[in-house]
């Protein structure tokens, strides 16, 4: 798949870092560290795409057919 054309693909799922205040507002939602968050890895295709730094959370978005849309998050390692 050429460069660029990753994030418009159809089985991608939006992807977006979040900001600092947002993430603030997740970790204290769910009562969790910054650690907790289920990780991904920076040399993920997307993540390379969004230009994601290690230590980001990005927020990702999909759409379900039957519970509609899907919010989950990640934690950008090495």
């Amino acid at each position: 798949m050429k460069k660029g054309k990753i994030l418009t693909h159809e089985l991608v799922p939006k992807h977006e870092v979040m900001e600092e205040r947002e993430v603030i507002e997740l970790l204290d939602t769910y009562k969790i560290k910054k650690e907790q968050i289920p990780k991904i890895k920076l040399s993920d295709a997307v993540i390379k795409e969004i230009k994601a730094e290690v230590g980001d959370v990005v927020r990702i978005t999909r759409q379900s057919s039957i519970a509609g849309k899907v919010l989950s998050y990640r934690l950008v390692i090495e």
